[in-house]
């Protein structure tokens, strides 16, 4: 390997969310973001940018926008015109500008629960009615999976609906979605005329096993109703520079998103254009080493799971580097996320925020070094034997 994802970075003193969040005896397997050093190509063009002195305003980059269209026919099979992508400061923010570009406030957003938390927030930011189905979840010893119940989102769609949130590769319970899957969820949306919002920010963290559809590639009729998000950020560690994305094949759609965007101001930086570019156009070694690193991860976390913690169950994910584990049956007096942070000095997010279906939970961010992992695991099987007086 080219690059050493072992390599432990003291991210303390770096204003890090994730590691000034708790105290320094707590290991922080939280926020999603890696511990690891971007792609070195990535850093280079910062640099280089950097010295030419000046941070003017920019607000678009030809170049990325082709690279981006580009990407996504080889890589996802979707037919992008470079002036069908629109640049934002992140997903959360175009979330924010779907919930209050498109249709009228009172209008339902459908999403599968649980969710990445900014889902349903930016749905109320805008007014809007938020509506759940939560997913089906089947077992097989301590390994859970997730599958989408097409008669709970049946149930809950309504007249009022107008919008579907998708999140695929999905935060948090690892799933990436089948085309079949995806084709019966394309079906209910054209029948019920919903527009349909896909986050894909992760969708170069894939496992192997598991392949990627872009959901607007299915039909012309599906594109044509979709808007993706997307960003560098995940795949590329590089969320802290603000470069994200839209992809509207609609010019209408794409015209209200614009409109909002540019109505609050929601720029990206010149520094967020230089490595996103420097990452989609040099970071592919980087990447297929990373998720390399990252599947190991995800293979010792679930045989210690299934080893060493027999009472919790957990997902095998497909993509994301984010676990989803069931902590229900260690009938703990508190929520899960607070023992072990208190108990064991391992900090998760927890279950409750991620909505319906997320009590009794707590997602784990295996992006960091295995030294790291394995540490964290062996804190929280020390803390539930302290706990059960063994």
């Amino acid at each position: 390997m080219v690059y050493n994802f072992d390599e432990a970075v003291d991210r303390r003193n770096s204003s890090s969310i994730k590691w000034s969040q708790y105290g320094d005896d707590v290991i922080p397997l939280w926020v999603a973001d890696m511990d690891f050093r971007s792609p070195d190509e990535v850093l280079t063009a910062i640099k280089q940018r950097a010295d030419h002195g000046i941070f003017g305003y920019q607000a678009d980059s030809p170049s990325l926008r082709e690279l981006l269209a580009e990407r996504y026919k080889l890589r996802h099979g979707l037919q992008v015109t470079p002036e069908e992508i629109m640049f934002v400061p992140g997903v959360v923010t175009a979330l924010n500008i779907v919930s209050r570009a498109y249709d009228h406030p009172g209008d339902g957003v459908l999403m599968l629960t649980p969710i990445y938390p900014p889902f349903m927030s930016a749905t109320q930011n805008g007014g809007k009615l938020l509506q759940t189905a939560e997913l089906a979840v089947t077992q097989e010893g301590q390994r859970i999976r997730y599958e989408i119940d097409f008669e709970r989102l049946e149930a809950a769609v309504t007249p009022q609906t107008r919008i579907f949130m998708l999140c695929n590769p999905h935060n948090p319970v690892g799933r990436v979605y089948s085309r079949v899957e995806l084709e019966q969820l394309a079906e209910f949306c054209l029948r019920h005329k919903l527009l349909i919002i896909a986050d894909e920010i992760h969708c170069d963290l894939i496992h192997p096993g598991a392949n990627h559809i872009s959901i607007a590639s299915l039909s012309p009729e599906v594109s044509a109703r979709t808007i993706t998000l997307s960003a560098p950020s995940k795949a590329f560690n590089v969320p802290g520079l603000a470069c994200s994305f839209a992809v509207i094949e609609d010019p209408a759609l794409l015209k209200a998103f614009r409109d909002t965007a540019y109505s609050i101001g929601a720029l990206v930086n010149a520094i967020g254009y230089t490595a996103a570019e420097a990452a989609y156009r040099h970071g592919q070694t980087w990447l297929d080493e990373l998720l390399a690193y990252l599947t190991i991860n995800r293979d010792t976390l679930v045989q210690y799971v299934e080893t060493r913690l027999p009472q919790i169950k957990v997902t095998v994910p497909e993509g994301t580097y984010l676990a989803w584990l069931d902590c229900r049956a260690l009938n703990l007096p508190e929520s899960a996320y607070k023992f072990f942070l208190e108990k064991a000095k391992v900090a998760f997010s927890a279950g409750e925020i991620f909505g319906q279906g997320g009590d009794g939970f707590v997602r784990l961010n295996y992006g960091c070094t295995r030294q790291t992992l394995v540490e964290a695991l062996d804190r929280m099987a020390e803390a539930l034997n302290n706990a059960s007086g063994g």
